[in-house]
């Protein structure tokens, strides 16, 4: 490798390319400081009006990253690089990553138009495909509810653009319903003057619009009265169970029946007929079974015959095994029994040998 080669390389490059270099720092150093004013002033103006702050924010992050790639794409070009074959580049993997990230990206859409369009805001009590509690908070992928019992739901929010959501909270006053049914021999007016006087008698219901009690349906089981009153929204479920304790208490007081469902029992008093045949249970008597050699070729099971004969076959080898080594052991027990009975009669005639040679 010849480095003084690569230093005068370097050395013209700059020598024949030194005022762009100078345009260059120029344009990052000035696009830098440009990038900031404008996102400042975006975000000033944006303050000014009604939108939601994480709204103001998603649309500066978005200019921002804007801004910054006309200004490397700018940069590119004053440096010399071709940038046709960048942008196409850069184009195919925006495609890529936006085909990658759909569900992200579908729901940071989704988010700001909840903001957007307001659908609901923090801490207001909403229900949402048959999940309810108070919006803790809300970003662009989720919306976070807190529940009644302290459970804590995340839910993506093109689920909830999709979705049928109730905001308990839009209006500053709501509405309760009762429903109350009580026997057909109760007395109507009573009943409706005893509801009314119960609404009315609480200070936190509203008397304009005024409480409403009247019969709406004659049901299988009783006379059904449906009430209502508009209250503060704030005071709805203590408005709701003071009044239902309030009128249940009211109708023991005045003799008013509320009906519920009952078995009806009656003793059978008539004797029951029950024809028979007056005979004896008859006597067993044996099936006369003959033993037969022929194959019932219906119910004939060829497999287990097989088996059958494989586990006899498998035995008589395990035997033949078997048999085989007792008989190796016995050949060895009997050639270790003759070596030591040789044993024994060579020591013997040596004994005797030794004897005779000292008498002699």
């Amino acid at each position: 490798m010849d480095w003084r080669a690569i230093w005068n390389d370097i050395v013209n490059f700059f020598k024949t390319n030194a005022w762009n270099i100078v345009i260059f720092f120029a344009v990052l150093f000035i696009g830098i400081i440009l990038v900031k004013i404008i996102i400042n002033v975006t975000r000033k103006l944006l303050n000014k009006t009604n939108m939601e702050k994480i709204t103001i924010g998603f649309i500066c992050v978005l200019i921002k990253i804007c801004l910054y790639v006309l200004l490397v794409l700018i940069l590119l070009s004053i440096i010399g690089i071709e940038i046709t074959g960048l942008l196409t580049a850069i184009s195919a993997l925006v495609l890529a990553i936006g085909m990658a990230l759909e569900n992200i990206i579908a729901n940071a859409a989704n988010g700001i138009v909840i903001v957007s369009n307001k659908m609901f805001k923090k801490g207001d009590y909403i229900e949402v495909d048959g999940k309810e509690g108070n919006v803790v908070q809300i970003n662009f992928l989720f919306t976070t509810i807190m529940t009644g019992d302290n459970k804590r739901i995340t839910i993506p929010n093109s689920t909830i653009v999709n979705s049928s959501v109730i905001d308990y909270d839009t209006a500053k006053i709501r509405r309760i319903e009762w429903k109350f049914t009580v026997a057909y021999e109760s007395d109507v007016d009573k009943v409706r003057k005893l509801i009314l006087d119960c609404m009315n008698s609480d200070g936190r219901t509203l008397l304009e619009p005024e409480p409403f009690c009247r019969m709406t349906a004659l049901g299988t089981n009783g006379i059904e009265f449906t009430a209502k009153c508009w209250c503060d929204s704030e005071d709805y479920w203590d408005i709701y169970y003071d009044v239902l304790e309030l009128v249940y208490n009211e109708f023991k007081k005045n003799n008013i029946i509320i009906p519920y469902d009952q078995l009806e029992i009656r003793e059978r008093k008539d004797k029951a007929v029950l024809p028979f045949e007056n005979k004896p249970i008859p006597k067993r008597v044996e099936k006369l079974r003959v033993k037969s050699n022929s194959i019932d070729l219906e119910n004939f099971d060829l497999s287990k015959i097989i088996k059958r004969r494989r586990s006899k076959t498998h035995k008589s080898k395990l035997t033949k095994i078997r048999q085989n080594k007792i008989n190796q052991l016995n050949k060895i027990l009997n050639k270790t029994e003759q070596e030591n009975l040789n044993l024994k009669l060579n020591t013997k005639q040596k004994e005797s040998l030794t004897n005779l040679k000292l008498k002699g």
